[in-house]
């Protein structure tokens, strides 16, 4: 998928211990390509660099440990991809925050938007209602043209118009 955007400069919402900027890196074969990982769990930012150094993609990643709201805030320029993999109670402030800083045509990822088959239950669970809400806002963002993959949990895929 990041291969469709042609990508210099990603941006990664929750990173985790790496797995999707690993798989983002591997992919892009530019020395250009930049991604910036934000994780509020140090101990995951390390494990996370340990398996980028080993994976041979260190050079193209950049760690930050800290709130990926925050992070997104301080960080100039804009992206061509941005993937939001946050708490899901945060996904509505993640979109407001990402949506000024994509380029024309950038993609907005989300994982997790059938969130367990919650989203279509009576759950009001403060992570249920955010993925939810996030929904709502991409569907009817005329800013936005979005699509959900029913892979696994639910990939949200939104195109800048």
């Amino acid at each position: 998928m990041v291969l469709l955007t042609n990508p210099k400069r990603i941006f990664e919402m929750g990173s985790g211990f790496g797995y999707s900027a690993y798989w983002m890196a591997k992919a892009l074969n530019d020395p250009d390509v930049k991604i910036i990982c934000t994780e509020g769990a140090p101990k995951n930012a390390t494990c996370a660099m340990s398996y980028f150094e080993r994976g041979g993609v260190a050079d193209k990643i950049d760690i930050k440990i800290g709130n990926a709201l925050k992070i997104i805030e301080e960080t100039t320029g804009f992206f061509d991809i941005i993937y939001n993999d946050i708490d899901k109670h945060e996904y509505p402030t993640a979109f407001e925050k990402a949506a000024p800083r994509l380029r024309k045509g950038g993609l907005f990822i989300t994982d997790n938007l059938i969130w367990h088959g919650r989203v279509m239950d009576k759950d009001n669970e403060p992570s249920t209602t955010g993925v939810r809400e996030l929904t709502r806002l991409l569907y009817e963002s005329d800013q936005f043209f979005t699509t959900i993959i029913p892979l696994r949990d639910g990939l949200a895929v939104a195109v800048k118009l």
